[in-house]
Formats: C-alpha cells, sequence, structure tokens
C-alpha cells in the first residue's frame, strides 16, 4: 500500500473514531426509541447491560423488564377488579331501582309513594334522608320557598346534584344529617313538586353523574303523582 493510501485510510479511521466520539448518551436515548427491536437483534446484550435498581443495586435489562411487565400486571388486575365491582355495584342500584318503579306504580295514595321512596333510598339506597314536597295540597311546600329553589337550584335544568346552603337544607330536611343532595324537579313544566334525596356524603351527589336512572324515576313520579287519588 502506497504511503498516501495509508495516510486516506488514516484519516478516515480518525474521522470515524472523532463521530462516533461525538455520540451523546441522548443520541444513544434517542436510536434505542427509534429502534425498539434493536434488542430483538442482539439479544446478548440484554443480559450484560447493568441497570440501576433502587433496592437491588444493579440488574440486567431482562430483570428490570421483568420486573416492570410484572408490576403493569398488578396494577392492570387491581384496576380489573375495580372495574367488577363497580359494575357489580351498578347492577345492584339498577335492579334497585327497577324495583322501585314497580312498587311505585302499585301505589294509590300520595302518602303511599313518600312512604315507598322513603323506605327504597333509606334502607337500600342507604340515603340519609328523602322528602317529597309537593306545590299543592294541604301540606304543600310554600310559594316563596318554592320560587326559591325553582329560581337558584332549576335555572336551565330539571335535576341539581351538589350542595346547598344551610337555609336550603333546613327547609326541605329539617334537621337530617345531609351534606350533598339531589334535587329533581316533579311535572312536564315543574308543576307539581320536589323530590329532594340527602346524602351524608359531601361527594356523593355532584354535578357530573349519571342521570339515567333518576330520569327514569322522574318520569314514573311525573305520570304517577297527577292521577293519584285525593292529590
Amino acid at each position: 500500500m502506497s504511503d498516501t493510501a495509508q495516510q486516506q485510510v488514516s484519516r478516515d479511521m480518525l474521522t470515524d473514531f472523532e463521530q462516533v466520539a461525538d455520540v451523546t448518551a441522548q443520541d444513544v436515548r434517542d436510536y434505542l426509541i427509534q429502534n425498539p427491536d434493536f434488542f430483538v437483534d442482539f439479544p446478548e446484550l440484554a443480559e450484560k447491560l447493568a441497570i440501576p435498581h433502587l433496592h437491588k443495586g444493579s440488574v440486567s435489562l431482562v430483570e428490570l423488564q421483568s420486573e416492570q411487565l410484572r408490576d403493569k400486571n398488578k396494577l392492570l388486575s387491581q384496576k380489573l377488579n375495580q372495574l367488577i365491582t363497580i359494575a357489580k355495584q351498578n347492577e345492584e342500584i339498577y335492579r334497585i331501582y327497577a324495583d322501585l318503579n314497580l312498587q311505585l306504580l302499585s301505589c294509590r295514595f300520595f302518602s303511599e309513594v313518600e312512604e315507598i321512596l322513603e323506605t327504597v333510598m333509606l334502607q337500600k339506597l342507604k340515603m340519609s334522608a328523602v322528602k317529597l314536597k309537593s306545590f299543592t295540597g294541604a301540606h304543600a311546600l310554600p310559594e316563596i320557598q318554592r320560587k326559591l329553589f325553582i329560581e337558584k337550584r332549576f335555572k336551565q335544568e330539571c335535576f341539581f346534584f351538589g350542595r346547598l346552603s344551610q337555609h336550603e337544607k333546613q327547609l326541605l330536611f329539617s334537621q337530617s344529617n345531609v351534606e350533598s343532595v339531589a334535587l329533581m324537579l316533579l311535572g312536564e313544566k315543574g308543576e307539581l313538586g320536589i323530590l329532594a334525596v340527602g346524602s351524608r356524603d359531601p361527594g356523593h351527589f355532584n354535578p357530573d353523574m349519571d342521570t339515567l336512572l333518576i330520569t327514569q324515576l322522574q318520569q314514573f313520579l311525573n305520570v304517577l303523582i297527577p292521577n293519584l287519588a285525593g292529590y
């Protein structure tokens, strides 16, 4: 090989070395992210790499990946169990509401509606208070209180979920231990009354909760109440 050729090879090797020397840890990280199958092509490296571990010192990449996979599976299993529990709870609540609606259909008097609502809500759904306030009749909610709730709590919707002032809770529930409420305006135009359900849990009723079951209950009451004898 001539001196000129040897010099060219030396320059090429120097250039390659300088390019390798310029590679940073960030460059390696970016390369591995862009080539996730790198260790599939070079499996022997996975066992040789030393990965810092919080409790075990240094472990191989395979050990670290195995542990991460176990942790991920454990987390997924916990979430699955939570979803199953929630699904069972929702099914139970649905059955309670379905049975409640059937019981309401058999009512002949307004007092029976009140009694059934209180029994189911308090005993089966574990609520702390239930009040059915009519807008007409001997025990009607006074006009000034009616306007107070409609103007403050039912401006846009026929439902209200959340917390009331102490004065509002006193008007609806008297001395009951209530921290959050579900209010339902009854009647096609809100002319029949208000169903108020209270919970001891401040977060039980909130504006983001689903209204499917309580809407069905409202529809039953809207049909039932006007036809009750003596109402």
